[in-house]
């Protein structure tokens, strides 16, 4: 396994092969993360742990887009089926050393919390995990802030240590505590590129959210009218939708951003 280091400008590429990755079957897609959100969403329902348990199946929910990815990207068009079931496989036959990897990323981001929470007694940390209540005066309270930032902060290097360590598991054999090394490594070297990617994306999302944002005022404007019976429900569920959307799309190109970082 060798370590590539690529320009920045290589970050537009990556955005750009994940779209065309998803346009090939886009169904397929966004099935499939609907299942993993469903499944994540199941397990955040169990009393006490609940939170805990979704947070270990996000690496593995990674690793299946990403798997779903490299089968979308090969020279030829391949059935929806073919896309699903590559995601699948990839997560079954890795469920114990991902398992593992999600045990790792759910003690690191509940310490990230209760890091946080030394700043204002755990508020942040429990409308972020628990969905508590989020008033306005919370927000914008000085403790409040500084817990969003403090979680912020350390959450970077975190999310560099495991945003290759799902893929360097599955396709490098790498054990998943060392994979959290290289991973950081990585993304450190190719940092550049890597903010790029983000940039972009971030630019996507404000792109899209606006347009979204204009079809669902239209619809809300023309249920107000009474022109259309749920015009104004349609338009939430679009936005919804669309951001569920936005995010197959993200997820869908991660697997380029690992392609291009490491050769056997």
């Amino acid at each position: 396994m060798k370590l590539n280091l690529v320009p920045a400008r290589t970050g537009v590429l990556w955005v750009r092969t994940g779209l065309k990755a998803f346009a090939r079957q886009p169904l397929a897609f966004i099935s499939l993360f609907f299942f993993f959100m469903a499944v994540v969403s199941i397990a955040s329902q169990v009393p006490l742990i609940g939170a805990a348990i979704a947070l270990m199946l996000l690496p593995t929910m990674t690793l299946g887009l990403m798997a779903a990815a490299k089968q979308a990207a090969g020279p030829d068009k391949p059935p929806a089926g073919t896309v699903f079931a590559a995601a699948l496989n990839a997560v079954r036959s890795d469920a114990k050393p991902m398992a593992v990897l999600g045990a790792l990323y759910a003690v690191l981001f509940l310490a990230v919390m209760a890091i946080s929470a030394l700043a204002d007694g755990g508020q942040f940390a429990k409308v972020y995990l628990l969905g508590g209540p989020l008033t306005r005066e919370l927000a914008e309270s000085t403790e409040f802030q500084v817990a969003l930032w403090i979680a912020m902060g350390l959450y970077l290097p975190l999310s560099l240590a495991f945003w290759h360590a799902p893929a360097l598991v599955h396709w490098h054999r790498v054990p998943p505590a060392k994979s959290l090394f290289f991973s950081f490594v990585a993304c450190f070297r190719n940092f550049g590129a890597l903010t790029v990617f983000g940039l972009v994306w971030v630019g996507v999302f404000i792109g899209a959210g606006i347009v979204l944002s204009l079809l669902a005022s239209l619809l809300v404007a023309v249920g107000a009218m009474g022109v259309g019976e749920g015009a104004a429900a349609i338009g939430g569920g679009l936005m919804i939708g669309g951001a569920l959307v936005m995010a197959t799309m993200f997820f869908t190109s991660i697997w380029f951003t690992f392609h291009d970082s490491f050769t056997e």
